[in-house]
């Protein structure tokens, strides 16, 4: 190996151990997501019919995906558009697309740890009195009529700074001392805290009422293309591919390691912990639903709803409740932290891989600008919104439209998975034929493609919750193309005259052969 290219991976660190890089995945692929969107997304879909289609997604399209960004990080021992310029010159614009998608998304997310946190204090003594949605959205967050506006709201601020600190404290210490220590740390601790939740879940009174309206199946609707669409649409968001995470999580992993086995470990780590949430969160739904008299269909729901409404309701009338409040909510900080940390370090690292700047240095550069941000849009009366639109927006037309172009460019234009099936296979346990390839270049694609046009056709025939039309056109469809715009004229930027851009492997086998 050059001299250039081991200052290069010297200087950007690694993980210790392959176990270490499997549980910093696994960190990355947990979060807010599995715990509050899967329960719902599979009751909606079919029950446990919804597992079929499912595990169709994961097999075909998922876990092939999670490889293809292993392929990348791990051969081109890169950040996202580092990986993608030792690959291909003309695709580098594809990793800056991924990197402004992931500091949008850092933005934001750290505004749901911060509630989760506080939330987690509210649930001691019940803070939130008889009506949790009223609490929520008035006496908390205090929001009014969608627009903009910067009065700062303090039980928001005040949780965000210090989420915001701790973040920035595990990204200066680095890629082991800071993301593999604290993975190491804080993923036991997450399943044994979630394991305890599901335990406590299932004492409640009409537990059993909740896992029978989540697991009874429902085999009509595995004739359903919404179904299907739910589960490749569950499988892709859940795992944290396509927005160069795991390109980058994968650049720290040793030459010589087994990043097929580790790439199913992952995947199927991360479904296993989606169908622990989904015990947990229906056996809680089951009582709240007997102790109301009604259906479990008239209390289930997902996302905030779940969170900060449904959940406080149950925690007002459970046995045990404080305890509840504490682990579901410790348990959305834990998840969402381990993940906000993988998304940020997507940022951090192209930025020193760009201009070569020391660890902290690019931490403060990144963490500094993203944490004002993030303070001053969601830290305010306006939160919620931006949150909102700016969530539903860069996750369906931010990373399923670079998802799509990536795989297809390293299909079609660059031809680069016939060369990343066999760097995977050359020390892989699981042995990938050209079947992958097929999956990556025509399935996976397609069924996302399915999934983007279908979400474009209903937010043009009906605006996404009625919010104003230039919070829409700003805040939503004007920021998706932003980072596209954006990514590709960070492509232009010249890289240091020092820094390698040919291909790391290559370069090695010739130096091999010429000692």
């Amino acid at each position: 190996m050059t001299a250039a290219v081991e200052h290069t991976e010297e200087h950007r660190g690694a993980f210790s151990s392959r176990k270490v890089f499997i549980l910093a995945a696994i960190g990355s692929a947990v979060g807010l997501g599995n715990i509050w969107r899967f329960p719902y997304v599979a009751y909606e879909n079919g029950g446990g019919a919804f597992m079929i289609p499912y595990l169709v997604a994961l097999l075909t399209a998922g876990l092939p995906f999670l490889l293809l960004d292993y392929g990348l990080g791990h051969r081109y021992r890169g950040s996202a558009p580092l990986a993608f310029r030792r690959a291909a010159p003309a695709s580098e614009g594809l990793g800056w697309w991924q990197v402004g998608i992931c500091f949008v998304i850092a933005v934001y997310y750290a505004a749901v740890i911060a509630w989760a946190a506080r939330y987690a204090f509210f649930s001691l003594d019940k803070a939130w009195g008889d009506d949790p949605e009223a609490f929520l959205f008035g006496s908390y967050l205090q929001a009014g009529d969608p627009g903009i506006g910067l009065d700062f709201v303090s039980g928001v601020t005040v949780p965000l700074v210090l989420v915001w600190v701790a973040v920035l404290a595990i990204m200066a210490l680095g890629v082991q001392k800071g993301i593999g220590a604290s993975s190491v740390v804080f993923i036991p601790v997450l399943f044994v805290a979630f394991i305890a939740l599901v335990g406590v879940s299932l004492t409640l009174d009409g537990a059993a009422v909740g896992l029978d309206a989540l697991f009874t199946p429902d085999w009509g609707a595995l004739t359903e293309t919404s179904v299907w669409i739910a589960a490749f649409g569950q499988i892709f968001f859940s795992l944290s591919v396509g927005f160069g995470i795991m390109i980058t999580y994968a650049s720290y992993v040793g030459r010589r390691s087994d990043m097929t086995g580790s790439g199913l470990v992952v995947g199927f780590a991360n479904s296993g912990f989606e169908l622990l949430a989904g015990i947990g969160v229906f056996a809680a739904l089951g009582f709240m639903a007997t102790a109301a008299g009604t259906g479990v269909d008239e209390v289930a729901t997902d996302g905030l709803g779940l969170a900060f409404i449904a959940f406080p309701a149950i925690i007002n009338e459970a046995p045990f409740g404080a305890l509840i409040g504490v682990l579901f909510f410790g348990s959305l900080v834990i998840a969402g932290v381990t993940s906000l940390v993988s998304v940020i370090e997507v940022v951090i690292s192209a930025v020193r891989d760009k201009f070569e700047m020391t660890r902290v240095g690019a931490s403060m550069a990144v963490g500094i600008p993203a944490a004002v941000i993030s303070i001053t849009l969601l830290g305010t009366t306006t939160g919620v919104f931006v949150l909102d639109i700016v969530d539903h927006f860069i996750n369906r037309f931010g990373i399923l439209v670079v998802a799509v172009a990536s795989m297809l460019a390293m299909s079609w234009v660059f031809k680069k998975t016939g060369l990343l099936r066999e760097h995977l296979n050359r020390d892989g346990s699981i042995h990938l034929g050209r079947w992958w390839q097929w999956l990556v270049g025509i399935v996976a694609p397609a069924a996302l493609t399915f999934i983007l046009v279908n979400e474009f056709i209903d937010n043009i025939r009906e605006p996404y919750e009625d919010y104003p039309t230039w919070m829409l056109n700003t805040l939503g469809w004007g920021l998706a193309v932003a980072v596209l715009v954006l990514g590709f004229v960070a492509a232009r930027l010249p890289w240091r005259d020092n820094t390698f851009l040919g291909d790391p492997e290559i370069k090695s086998r010739q130096d091999e052969r010429s000692n």
